[in-house]
């Protein structure tokens, strides 16, 4: 997708105080539910519109725990949708989150990262797509609970920079709605996905809270 600006003085004089604060940069990019992309804002009121007419808000996102040292450790607030890491006792970053919807809750409880996977994709959920035409024959497709056509392949959804920690659960980067939407994972925006995989070890703490 391709987005274009007109900019006013105001405008520049906004993006430059905001360059630093990548929920504002227009070089960060979100996932969409679509597996498109979409920029974030060029203001503070959240995130910019997809094509798609749905948009994604986030003005609680931000990492500061470059440089800080002690043990990491993830504390996820379903009822929050907030993810809270620390370093030792200092609080050094919090991401807006997307976890399970109804039907597909998250599981609650104390767990560790088992598993990174930077690139990671869905073994279980995706689109099935036709392998003559290319086109979607179904979305969001369930492997478990949709049969899947003999003239369709299964095409798994991406899940960059995954942080497993339980069964087929775990942190990633994807489309945030604004509300529960997964189908139990915690979804994140991908800087702070990113970020979260960076400063995380097989073993470390995650603690999931209602």
């Amino acid at each position: 997708m391709k987005l274009k600006f007109v900019f006013g003085i105001a405008a520049v004089a906004l993006l430059a105080g905001c360059a630093k604060d990548p929920r504002y940069s227009r070089d960060t990019l979100y996932l969409t539910e679509d597996g498109g992309v979409v920029a974030v804002p060029h203001s503070n009121r959240g995130m910019a519109q997809a094509d798609s007419g749905r948009a994604s808000f986030d003005n609680v996102s931000y990492w500061d725990g470059d440089g800080v040292t002690g043990a990491p450790f993830v504390l996820i607030r379903l009822s929050e949708q907030r993810a809270y890491f620390y370093k030792g006792k200092e609080l050094v970053g919090v991401s807006a989150i997307s976890t399970g919807r109804e039907g597909y809750d998250t599981p609650t409880g104390k767990f560790k990262i088992i598993q990174k996977s930077k690139d990671h994709v869905s073994s279980l959920y995706g689109d099935y797509v036709d392998k003559a035409t290319g086109q979607v024959v179904l979305k969001d497709a369930d492997r478990k609970k949709d049969p899947m056509p003999a003239s369709a392949k299964f095409d798994g959804a991406k899940m960059p920079y995954f942080m497993r920690i339980v069964g087929g659960y775990g942190m990633h980067a994807g489309f945030l709605p604004g509300y529960p939407a997964s189908h139990g994972c915690i979804r994140m925006p991908e800087f702070m996905a990113e970020a979260f995989f960076n400063n995380v070890a097989v073993g470390t703490p995650v603690q999931v809270a209602p």
